[in-house]
């Protein structure tokens, strides 16, 4: 039973931790509409530069600040190679992971950076409060969640952030009312990759590692979490809401796939499951839809 209580604890934390990465994909993908395929890129940049800096003896609070900078520096090369060079958004996206592998080995010299004798917040935090690790891992995502949410929400409540939202739902109206849709790309890419790699460098300081292939398969991760998340939400939900939303499901996400691995399936089917995941909730709506449809037509 206790087993089964750290295992939920740790879905739970890493779920949240997780989170931080779905907000900054739901940003490209569902408020900007934006196929952004820099995230597994950018996610790994920032826990290679996070765990980089904090062997070398950096701060990890500061460590966090310059992973995430580095985020808002890998959005930026996506923006201008989308918005300036005209390529297509989803190739602009894939060249920019790509070169990111390069980069992020560069970076590390090697492909694992191990943290266990280095100090990180998970255990500045442990050693302040006398807390266990798990604990510590899941009040710091709650600390950044209740942050982020609350910031991005009084962003996208700003002019700004109104232009990207309209960048979204329809380019060429704000392009024709005078807005520079290029520039609410490129703002909108960099605030979100910042957000990949704020959340690869809190995952490799929770982990003790950072890893060249840590970001592999994070942009399916994202999706998940977002597609999840919008089963449940309630219709005619706030954009609040709606954030929220995203990060529980990406605890539900990483909740199935702890029970998954308490069941005893294979680790390396994790992807296989992940993809049935988001086939499963992406056709649940619709499922849903057609069942009702077929009601209404038997009740008549």
């Amino acid at each position: 039973m206790e087993s089964i209580l750290l295992s939920a604890q740790d879905a739970v934390s890493q779920g949240v931790l997780w989170g931080v990465m779905a907000l900054g994909v739901y940003i490209t993908f569902r408020i900007l509409d934006f196929a952004d395929m820099t995230v597994d890129g950018s996610f790994a940049a920032g826990g290679c530069v996070c765990a980089t800096l904090i062997v070398l003896g950096v701060n990890p609070w500061l460590s966090l600040i310059i992973a995430t900078v580095m985020g808002m520096c890998t959005g930026l090369v996506t923006g201008i190679l989308h918005t300036t060079l005209k390529i297509p958004s989803i190739l602009a996206g894939i060249l920019t992971q790509l070169g990111l592998y390069s980069i992020n080995l560069r970076i590390m010299g090697r492909a694992n950076t191990p943290m266990l004798k280095s100090i990180t917040i998970i255990k500045q935090i442990e050693g302040l409060f006398n807390i266990s690790s798990g604990k510590a891992v899941l009040g710091i995502g709650v600390i950044f969640i209740i942050c982020i949410i609350s910031l991005l929400y009084l962003f996208f409540g700003t002019e700004i952030g109104a232009s990207i939202r309209a960048t979204g739902n329809n380019e060429d109206m704000i392009r024709a009312l005078g807005v520079n849709t290029n520039a609410t790309k490129v703002i909108a890419l960099v605030l979100a990759n910042a957000l990949v790699a704020l959340s690869g460098a809190l995952i490799s300081q929770s982990q003790g590692f950072g890893d060249i292939g840590m970001g592999l398969g994070t942009i399916v991760i994202g999706l998940a979490s977002i597609v999840i998340g919008e089963v449940f939400t309630p219709k005619g939900a706030s954009f609040a809401v709606r954030l929220t939303w995203v990060v529980i499901g990406s605890i539900i996400y990483r909740s199935i796939i702890a029970i998954v691995l308490y069941l005893g399936m294979n680790a390396n089917d994790l992807r296989l499951i992940t993809a049935i995941i988001v086939a499963a909730a992406l056709a649940f709506p619709s499922m849903i839809s057609k069942m009702k449809t077929e009601m209404h037509k038997y009740i008549r």
